[in-house]
């Protein structure tokens, strides 16, 4: 990671840790949860070499940037906020986005609200998510998939962090980071982050470095996940801001990435979602849609060279 050099810099009411390396075109990588920009490694130093000034922000409520104690401050107009003051403090009218996981949901609401900011779009693991325009996400969750579904654990405040400290940050972020359980994930009280490696897990897999995992957890242990828990509790909030925003397409070109193993691909529904029109219709502008076999949920990290690949192969058209 030579070269890679650290800013805090002031957006939108709040203090930001951004990761920058190269030069040209800016390429905004977005992270998801629980993660970091450090999630974005591999591509800072790929995308950089090649021609691009590849920037990584901690988000809100993570890492080394501000976390707010509210969870209304963790509302979709906020997070966009945060990133549009980031273009508009580095100068940039417009840029390419690569996202994954919550950064992905982030990235959506972006291309909805701002798509002229947005040259193309990158998107790992997790499709656009259409506003229902009459059930809130949170119930729907409950019924769809119970009380145990892992977005449902995480709504009462204190609860789920109680757990994480029961368990230990390391555990946590190991048994979230390597597991390859398919479909909706659940995490039943008391065995919330059991999975079927974590606990027997000798080594490491190749992606995932104790080095990595130090990193991680240094930073979790110090902010606590508070912050990064606050984005599903506004899960509900987003919906009641986004009300005019129901039925509108996103209009930016996208590329969609995912892996067959994901947890978000492999729940009910999100295939045919993907493959049989309903995405298209949503994202009129989508041009590919990339199924990598044996892969999880973090493939940027977990298939690194491949994603760099697929990244700049899409970009470089724009």
């Amino acid at each position: 990671m030579d070269g890679i050099e650290h800013k805090m810099i002031s957006v939108n009411g709040i203090t930001m840790h951004i990761a920058e390396k190269g030069q040209g075109p800016m390429v905004l990588f977005i992270h998801g949860f629980p993660e970091l920009w450090y999630s974005w490694r591999h591509q800072i130093t790929a995308l950089s070499s090649l021609g691009y000034h590849a920037v990584a922000p901690d988000l809100r409520g993570y890492g080394d940037t501000d976390a707010p104690s509210s969870v209304g401050s963790y509302s979709c107009l906020h997070i966009v906020g945060d990133l549009i003051a980031l273009m508009d403090s580095l100068g940039e009218d417009q840029v390419l986005v690569v996202a994954q996981d919550w950064g992905a949901i982030i990235a959506w609401y972006l291309c909805l609200f701002r798509p002229e900011r947005v040259k193309a779009f990158v998107c790992l693991s997790v499709p656009f998510r259409p506003r229902h325009p009459t059930f809130k996400p949170v119930e729907s969750m409950h019924a769809l998939f119970g009380d145990d579904y892992y977005i449902c654990r995480f709504q009462e405040a204190g609860e789920i962090e109680a757990e994480i400290g029961e368990v230990g940050t390391e555990q946590v972020l190991k048994s979230i980071l390597t597991t390859r359980k398919t479909g909706p994930p659940c995490l039943p009280k008391g065995k919330a982050f059991e999975n079927d490696q974590a606990d027997t897990l000798v080594t490491l897999p190749t992606w995932l470095s104790e080095g990595d995992l130090n990193y991680y957890t240094k930073k979790f242990d110090r902010k606590g996940f508070t912050g990064p828990l606050n984005y599903y509790r506004a899960l509900d909030l987003n919906w009641e801001l986004t009300a005019a925003w129901s039925g509108a397409q996103v209009r930016v070109p996208v590329k969609f990435i995912v892996g067959d193993m994901d947890m978000v691909y492999t729940t009910p529904g999100v295939k045919e979602y993907v493959h049989n029109g309903g995405f298209k219709k949503d994202v009129p502008f989508l041009e590919q849609v990339v199924v990598l076999e044996g892969a999880g949920h973090f493939i940027n990290q977990e298939r690194a060279d491949e994603i760099n690949t697929h990244i700049y192969d899409f970009i470089n058209k724009f």
